[in-house]
């Protein structure tokens, strides 16, 4: 059952005593800007849907912050990050957009932003070992979440779906790809029957690292909270091959570019399947890791994996791209965002009736649907159960790999048939005092 909207506007009360008496949040201030009553274009302070920031790398200040701030009914309250450089960043990053007197909570413990009783919701974009404890942490803390893909493993994936339901919060796995109108419509066609009954689904996914990378301890940087990056990850020294982007080729932070672009490429295939609360019935495959050094991940992987319906999926590294082949035809593009290819011209010219298959697309991207479905209590278009079934197959095509053998899946179940030793890999152990 959704929750009520009455009960989290009100939150938004606490902003309207600041804006009239200058009263703060302790440990949490909060500037009030010439447009805290609402200027052409800009909803009244009391009106937006606060956000509390988790995370500033690349992605969390290049595209998360900066997709954020320019809507007009959203409010940055709070900037978190272990690297007090990043948080730097990020502040400036808010500067440019509100004004150069603007300032807000920081702090390198991500637990002071969901303490705060008026923050609305949480932009996580952390590594993926952080994605669902603090995303489960910030629901049960009354709190909506958009949060960076992909799952880190099975197990944890099922228990955000669980506490989405639990809680009736609002969840956006963060990828744009449902708000790019050329996946939206290949998954249209191949919905609709275009290419006539789906038999085989090709995707190809990047590969990577194309390094071993240095395994060296080396000295924590001085601004760097180490142990707060590992959080339930296993404790090792700081190495510099790591912090930032380059915890994807660790498999205790990621599941590598088989689970990160996975995440991308993978979503298009399960909505054109029509697979998004499911998945596969059986995954075999192969992979390359580096024998020595600090990555190791499957830099190179080929994966084969059969739907209860008879169709097979093909997942291979080396690039981006997607093949639907059916009875009477296939379509697919080669390369992000690469446009439509298809067998014949009239399956790129097709109308979509009013009577089929329409799937929502939101041009403005995830940021602005998560806004929109805060205020409706409606779920947004990459919802926490159709992130974790998409996660799950890339995590089910890293088992394969890593047992060497044809596993048998239940979807149903999320459960290997008859397979101890895979159903252990489902999920992983978190140190202390991490968990859920």
């Amino acid at each position: 059952m959704k929750r009520s909207t009455s009960n989290r506007y009100n939150r938004r009360q606490l902003l309207r005593r600041a804006a009239t008496a200058a009263v703060g949040v302790a440990a949490a201030p909060y500037a009030i800007t010439s447009t805290a009553l609402g200027a052409i274009g800009v909803a009244p302070a009391s009106e937006r849907i606060t956000v509390g920031f988790i995370g500033l790398g690349g992605q969390g200040i290049g595209r998360n912050l900066n997709m954020f701030l320019p809507q007009p009914d959203a409010q940055a309250v709070a900037l978190c990050d272990v690297d007090r450089g990043r948080i730097n960043e990020g502040l400036k990053a808010a500067r440019r957009r509100y004004g150069e007197d603007f300032t807000c909570q920081t702090t390198q413990d991500w637990r002071e932003v969901i303490a705060r009783s008026d923050i609305d919701a949480v932009m996580i974009s952390t590594g993926d070992q952080w994605h669902v404890p603090m995303s489960v942490a910030a629901i049960r803390s009354g709190k909506d979440v958009i949060c960076e893909k992909p799952t880190l493993s099975i197990a944890e994936g099922r228990v955000l779906a669980d506490t989405v339901e639990r809680y009736g919060a609002v969840y956006q796995t963060a990828t744009e790809d449902r708000s790019i109108a050329i996946y939206n419509r290949m998954a249209e066609l191949v919905r609709n029957g275009r290419i006539g009954k789906l038999t085989k689904i090709y995707s190809q996914l990047p590969g990577g690292p194309g390094n071993p990378g240095d395994a060296t301890p080396k000295p924590v940087p001085t601004n760097l909270d180490w142990d707060m990056w590992l959080g339930p990850a296993p404790w090792k020294p700081f190495r510099n091959g790591l912090h930032m982007f380059h915890w994807r080729w660790h498999r205790d932070y990621s599941g590598g570019q088989l689970t990160d672009w996975g995440s991308h490429q993978l979503d298009t295939v399960q909505m054109a399947a029509d697979t998004e609360r499911t998945g596969p019935v059986e995954i075999e495959g192969t992979g390359k890791r580096h024998p020595t050094g600090l990555y190791n991940v499957y830099h190179e992987y080929h994966v084969k994996y059969r739907y209860a319906n008879g169709v097979e999926l093909y997942v291979d590294s080396g690039g981006t791209g997607l093949k639907f082949e059916g009875t009477e035809g296939w379509v697919g593009n080669k390369g992000w965002t690469a446009p439509l290819e298809a067998s014949s011209p009239e399956i790129l010219k097709s109308v979509i009736g009013p009577d089929e298959v329409k799937l929502f697309i939101c041009p403005q991207g995830e940021h602005r649907n998560f806004l929109d479905c805060v205020k409706t209590r409606s779920d947004p278009y990459f919802p926490a159960e159709i992130g974790h079934r998409c996660s799950t197959v890339s995590h089910l095509g890293n088992i394969a790999m890593d047992l060497g053998r044809k596993m048998r899946w239940d979807p149903d179940k999320e459960e290997f048939i008859g397979d101890a030793e895979a159903n252990r890999l489902r999920g992983r152990a978190m140190r202390e005092p991490w968990g859920l």
